[in-house]
């Protein structure tokens, strides 16, 4: 699996973010994804916490793959804005200060173009907040199941180049009925982070149900094919919520994406 490095969800592996750190290490991961809104905020990190962390990461050949910041409310959505843009950006400068690059955010609705006041409002924020990215060296990726892909790719587009990338997200994608290949078929020139997922889709119940890795229909070995013809090369990020064997489960994974 050459050009690509494997991460864990800390959430996942364990309580405490320490040991989490010494599970990823010992299944054998390049890094880790840290999640920035509950489980490690920057307003509860000093400097030294900072050079502690750092420290442990280096000691266990670790690096911070991304970090994630779940939000309730996307980008468009006016309500408590500047609030939501301030607590991004103080996320944000976590992912700098833990050497991170890849930063998750929840998108949110993307308005059609004939909600012009929406629309704008999400496109200054996603400007204002790429901008400050761009001054402390960290890249804003979306997180999105928006359904219609061609006005998210219209979209994307037409934000000045760089702006925003994609986070590709398989089980999500299947619980709502969609596909991962049409996703990256669509939007692959756009995706910057990929969570290595996989999930069912039940047309019975009308609902998605995540699994292990490689026994859902993601597909995986063909979504990595065609993620090289876009010259991917970022992180694959293990996560693993509905399952009572998160740790073995996360353990076959990593040995999954390195025989592929």
């Amino acid at each position: 699996m050459p050009g690509f490095s494997v991460a864990a969800q800390t959430r996942c592996l364990a309580g405490s973010l320490k040991k989490a750190l010494h599970i990823a290490a010992e299944l054998g991961c390049h890094g880790v994804q840290i999640e920035a809104r509950h489980e490690l905020r920057s307003a509860d990190l000093s400097e030294t916490g900072v050079r502690q962390l750092r420290k442990i990461l280096s000691d266990l050949n670790l690096r911070v793959g991304s970090v994630v910041f779940p939000t309730r409310r996307g980008y468009a959505n006016p309500v408590d804005l500047e609030p939501r843009l301030e607590a991004t950006r103080q996320a944000m400068g976590l992912a700098a200060l833990l050497q991170s690059r890849i930063f998750l955010c929840n998108l949110g609705i993307v308005p059609t173009a004939e909600s012009v006041d929406l629309r704008s409002t999400l496109v200054e924020a996603l400007t204002s907040l790429a901008s400050h990215g761009n001054r402390i060296g960290v890249q804003l990726v979306a997180q999105t199941t928006v359904s219609d892909l061609a006005e998210l790719v219209e979209f994307i587009s037409s934000l000045p180049e760089g702006t925003l990338s994609l986070d590709l997200h398989p089980a999500r994608l299947i619980a709502r009925g969609r596909s991962p290949a049409d996703f990256v078929a669509a939007a692959g020139r756009f995706i910057a982070h990929v969570h290595a997922t996989d999930g069912v889709y039940d047309l019975g119940s009308g609902r998605g149900v995540e699994v292990e890795l490689g026994r859902g229909s993601a597909e995986f070995p063909e979504l990595i094919g065609m993620l090289e013809e876009h010259a991917y090369r970022g992180w694959l990020t293990i996560e693993r919520t509905d399952s009572q064997e998160t740790i073995s489960e996360i353990a076959n994974a990593v040995r999954y994406l390195y025989s592929m």
